[in-house]
């Protein structure tokens, strides 16, 4: 489609000189060039889809970046990059060197607020207007919130100090029914009620006209009626919480037209008290196949544009993912007291099939970290097994709950921690790399890493098993493609797994660490350094014993980790030694303490020296410049 309006947008001050009545034919234009740009680049598409006339809508009525647009979570502003002045660098979108796939206040000035984890609008946009208010400044801010993002904490928080406050806010409830799985709980019913439920507005409609009709006394029998008609919001429209809570509730209005949405954002905008707008759209809007598929088409790789096809190369190996959710079935069908828990995300953590065959066993809390690890807790206590499957990063927004209530109770909640390491593209908010330092710090807990996705049974069959919390952290993606044992197996608890013999050096890896440093210890040989290779298993607990013999016996240790190197597995191997008073030369190889950008898995792997090379690369320079009591050899000739 030609572009007769976008290509000569640079900035919301050109947006403003598009005609009015244009803005349909621009918010044509921009869904065009999003769904062509991304079905090249991949991204995430349906929910930036669903956006389009909303931030066609605040750019247009608001004087950004002057006035603050507050955006939950970062998947819906695509559209917004294009207007401000990122239309060209959308190609580069979560690549490395390009622009990010969230607000990034670094990248833009009209990127008021950092976000990329659902539930932080609010509570930003809040300390922004009291910070306005307290200086004496004139702005508007307006906080763009999903329906999911109402069941995290976070936000309920947020909406209860706005409403005490009563800070000058204008919050947009952008509602299209869905996270990345469909909405759950009952927060999205209530949500559901007032969209499909609007008989108090049309009663309310039609007794003021009515009251109004009669000559004279119409407006003394308005007010009269008021009672009546505020006690049918009670019938109509279960509790009003918004209004209850110190909002001007607004709606709900089609999010799809853009006069309907200019008409009131203008109509509201200047209400000094906090406002509520409750918009309704749809996932994936002017996209047939995201229409449809709206799951499907939230984070997407590259695809055929005209069938929705995704151009994907035959996977080797199943992903961690698939064989975890197969492994919980499986070990469901033995065990009756296992249950599963995910919050807003059973695609995403591979517990579909589990709760197709178990629906009384599984349960999606919604975007609610912190509730899904007492809730597990609350299980444990009363016998069941519950398996909190979360991503990494999102068991982070929990941290309080994994020590406050799991770890004091001892409770047997198994975490079963999806996307640990270096994830790629989504970049520093989503990176699972602190895993390993915050759980490996809690009393009582155990750090497990498999090597492959056959261990990854085995770990989680043994997670089972113990009485206390533990933790299985597994990446992103493909496994390495090994046999499936039939039968599961329990491991030692704390016990490493020798797998290649070396006399010079040791390299104790961990998890997706292993095959790199297995490939490394190959071509170290050929160079004259023999080299141990131990799976680890365990970042917590160690196998002191063998870790402790293996300084000893070698000339240097090597630690491996896809983690940051700040508290990781290799600072605990350091701090063993020192424990025991052992002199040993140590080479720790981590991700480094500094925030990790978003680009692909290989290209992050080899910067930051986490694949076969740079292991490699590293053990030999450290062989050459470090001291050592017995030099180790190239053939004959000393390394020194």
């Amino acid at each position: 489609m030609e572009s007769r309006f976008l290509a000569h947008i640079d900035s919301p001050a050109d947006l403003k000189k598009v005609p009015r009545e244009d803005l349909p034919k621009v918010a044509e234009e921009l869904r065009d060039y999003l769904i062509s740009v991304v079905s090249k680049v991949g991204g995430h598409l349906a929910s930036s889809l669903g956006a389009v006339e909303l931030t066609l809508a605040l750019h247009y009525l608001f004087d950004t970046p002057k006035d603050k647009i507050v955006w939950d979570v970062g998947h819906q502003t695509y559209g917004h990059k294009v207007l401000t002045g990122r239309r060209d660098r959308l190609p580069t979108i979560r690549q490395y060197g390009g622009i990010s796939g969230f607000p990034v206040r670094d990248e833009s000035p009209y990127d008021a607020f950092n976000v990329a984890h659902a539930g932080t609008a609010i509570s930003g946009a809040l300390g922004m207007a009291v910070a306005r208010d307290l200086k004496g400044e004139v702005f508007y801010i307006v906080a763009v919130v999903g329906d999911a993002g109402l069941t995290a904490g976070l936000e309920l928080e947020g909406i209860n100090n706005l409403g005490n406050l009563q800070k000058k806010v204008l919050v947009i409830l952008n509602d299209n029914e869905m996270s990345i799985s469909p909405n759950v709980g009952a927060i999205a019913g209530y949500l559901n009620r007032i969209v499909h439920g609007q008989a108090y507005r049309r009663l309310k409609e039609e007794v003021e006209k009515m009251m109004l009709a009669v000559p004279r006394l119409g407006p003394r029998l308005l007010r009269l009626s008021k009672d009546i008609v505020d006690s049918a919001k009670e019938v109509l429209i279960p509790g009003l919480v918004f209004e209850e809570l110190g909002f001007d509730y607004v709606g709900p209005i089609n999010g799809h037209s853009l006069e309907e949405l200019l008409n009131t954002i203008e109509r509201v905008k200047d209400n000094p008290q906090p406002t509520l707008l409750h918009i309704v759209t749809q996932k994936g809007k002017g996209y047939p196949h995201a229409e449809k598929l709206p799951v499907k088409f939230h984070g997407v790789t590259q695809f055929d544009v005209a069938t929705g096809a995704f151009h994907k190369s035959p996977a080797k190996a199943p992903t961690y993912t698939a064989v975890f959710g197969q492994a919980v079935t499986e070990l469901a069908e033995k065990d009756a007291r296992i249950v599963a828990i995910t919050a807003a995300m059973a695609e995403g953590t591979g517990l579909v099939d589990f709760a197709k065959r178990f629906p009384g066993r599984f349960f999606d809390v919604g975007i609610a970290e912190q509730h899904a690890v007492t809730f597990a807790c609350g299980l444990a206590c009363q016998g069941m097994r519950p398996i909190a499957a979360i991503y990494s990063t999102f068991l982070q927004r929990a941290y309080d709950q994994v020590f406050h209530d799991v770890c004091l109770m001892r409770a047997p909640v198994v975490f079963a921690l999806d996307r640990a390491g270096i994830v790629g593209q989504d970049g520093p908010t989503h990176h699972g790399l602190y895993d390993l330092a915050y759980l490996s710090a809690l009393p009582g807990m155990v750090v497990m890493a498999p090597k492959d996705e056959n261990e990854l049974r085995h770990m989680l069959y043994t997670a089972l098993q113990m009485d206390g919390p533990s933790a299985v952290r597994y990446p992103r993606g493909s496994g390495v493609g090994v046999p499936l044992d039939p039968e599961f197996k329990l491991l030692e608890i704390g016990k490493s797994e020798i797998l290649r013999e070396g006399r010079d050096i040791a390299i104790l890896a961990l998890g997706s660490m292993v095959y790199p440093s297995l490939e490394a210890a190959e071509r170290l040989e050929e160079i004259g350094i023999h080299a141990t290779v131990i799976n680890a298993r365990f970042a917590k607990p160690l196998d002191e014993e063998l870790i402790t013999c293996l300084a000893r016996e070698k000339e240097f240790l090597v630690t491996a980790e896809e983690g940051t190197a700040a508290g990781g597995f290799g600072a605990s191997v350091a701090t063993l030694l020192q424990d025991r008073k052992i002199t040993a030369s140590l080479l720790r190889i981590a991700v480094p303490d500094r925030i990790i950008p978003h680009g692909s898995p290989n290209l992050l792997h080899a910067k930051y020296g986490l694949d076969a090379d740079g292991i490699v690369e590293r053990i030999e320079r450290f062989a050459r410049e470090s001291p050592a009591r017995q030099p180790v050899r190239y053939g004959s000739s000393p390394l020194r």
